[in-house]
């Protein structure tokens, strides 16, 4: 049985007005009201995202994210090899379904979406007004994955999946400002809170059938190079490099996967917290740290980075590594503004896990079939977990570990984000 909130608390909170800096920096032209804060639920199997009032967890609206569907289908049914790899897509990583809706950011003046669109191997920006495409960015490979935006909101991260590259973009123009390359599959990107770095990891060929390290081998090659990375900004250079694999081995812990899933970075952007392929739990990694064994290098810089902890979590699920959802056993990882608590998504397990940061003692939150991210809202203080099998978004407060609302949405919701609206384009929808 979930736990819910009381009938007090969520009144408390649906008429709580909150503001983020980005939206406050911004401002509006003429003084107008700033735009107004919404969560973005992408429903990536139906090719929509879905708007949700964080006050009243009430949906606004539905955005089709592929307007530009009969063109996109013309161009890949005319080309053999897009073709063949929108077919892969559709049977090997969307579990029979084609992949429409990744990732999303909007603009800093809420009048722009951006959205990754994996089976179309684009990112494109959606005007919020006209529901119209203004610009579109194809990959130099056949699918685009997970994104990231700047803090200033001009820059737009997109990972290359079969290129094994991330892109660079204007926002505004969806114009190419640069690249830095990746491991296998490149995949989550998040940026610094200064901008000035970004954390990168590549999970490699989560798509393949070949689960298990290969007999005698020390690591399992069958799934390709899986790093998490740090990049500058400034010059897009690479500035560090681990396998976790190894450094988890280092820490005396063998046999563990490289491929960095979710991960999110404390306040003082030290320590990654982070969830790794076919583990049920989480893993506390040191930036900082000296490297264990002395011996890691990058680039000629000195060997730093170290895991600190590996923490368990329980696993409910009876079904064996290779039937996971993509080697996810876990797949969401956010921590409260304050930098206290965690929210792990349990992928394969049922449930959302609030867990305290220091003493690592955890609340299970039941939430049904395949939690697949977590992410906070507005505040801070609540944590937005998209259950794709129920096609739903359940809410949770990290304080109480009480679910605050469940919203539907649309089919299989993957990826939930924070953004702004123009308050004329609210008319607009309205």
């Amino acid at each position: 049985m979930r736990r819910t909130a009381t009938v007090a608390l969520a009144a408390t909170l649906a008429t709580t007005a909150v503001t983020t800096g980005a939206a406050t920096a911004q401002g509006a032209p003429g003084g107008s009201a700033p735009p107004r804060e919404v969560m973005f639920v992408g429903n990536n199997w139906d090719g929509t995202a879905t708007v949700v009032d964080p006050r009243t967890y009430r949906p606004i609206t539905t955005i089709d994210t592929i307007p530009d569907r009969a063109e996109r289908m013309a161009e890949i049914l005319a080309s053999p090899d897009k073709l063949a790899f929108y077919l892969a897509i559709q049977a090997a990583i969307g579990e029979g379904n084609a992949q429409y809706t990744d990732d999303m950011f909007t603009t800093h003046d809420g009048r722009l979406l951006a959205v990754s669109r994996p089976s179309f191997a684009d990112v494109v920006g959606i005007d919020l007004t006209s529901g119209d495409v203004v610009w579109r960015f194809p990959m130099e490979g056949y699918r685009s994955d997970h994104m990231g935006v700047s803090p200033d909101g001009t820059r737009l991260l997109v990972s290359d999946s079969t290129a094994n590259k991330v892109h660079e973009l204007d926002i505004l123009t969806g114009e190419k400002t640069g690249e830095f390359p990746s491991g296998d599959s490149p995949h989550e990107n998040n940026y610094t809170a200064d901008g000035e770095r970004v954390f990168h990891a590549s999970i490699g060929r989560v798509y393949t059938p070949v689960d298990r390290p290969v007999l005698r081998e020390p690591y399992d090659t069958q799934k390709g190079e899986r790093y998490l990375q740090t990049v500058r900004t400034d010059d897009l250079s690479i500035e560090h490099r681990w396998d976790m694999g190894r450094e988890l081995e280092e820490a005396g812990h063998p046999g563990m996967e490289s491929a960095v899933r979710p991960m999110t970075l404390a306040p003082d952007e030290r320590y990654v917290y982070l969830q790794v392929s076919f583990f049920h739990g989480w893993i506390e990694f040191d930036t900082q740290a000296p490297d264990i064994d002395g011996t890691t290098t990058y680039a000629g810089e000195p060997a730093v980075g170290a895991v600190t902890r590996v923490v368990d979590l329980p696993k409910r699920t009876t079904e064996p590594r290779e039937n996971y959802v993509l080697d996810s056993a876990h797949h969401g990882m956010t921590m409260n503004a304050s930098g206290t608590t965690l929210c792990a998504a349990g992928t394969m397990d049922g449930y959302a896990a609030i867990v305290d940061r220091s003493t690592a003692h955890h609340a299970l939150v039941d939430v049904g079939e395949k939690p697949y991210w977590s992410t906070n809202g507005p505040d801070g203080e609540t944590c937005w977990v998209s259950v794709s099998g129920e096609d739903a978004v359940v809410v949770i407060d990290y304080a109480t570990a009480d679910v605050l609302a469940e919203v539907p949405v649309g089919d299989h919701p993957q990826r939930v984000r924070e953004g702004v609206v123009a308050r004329d384009v609210l008319r607009s929808w309205r």
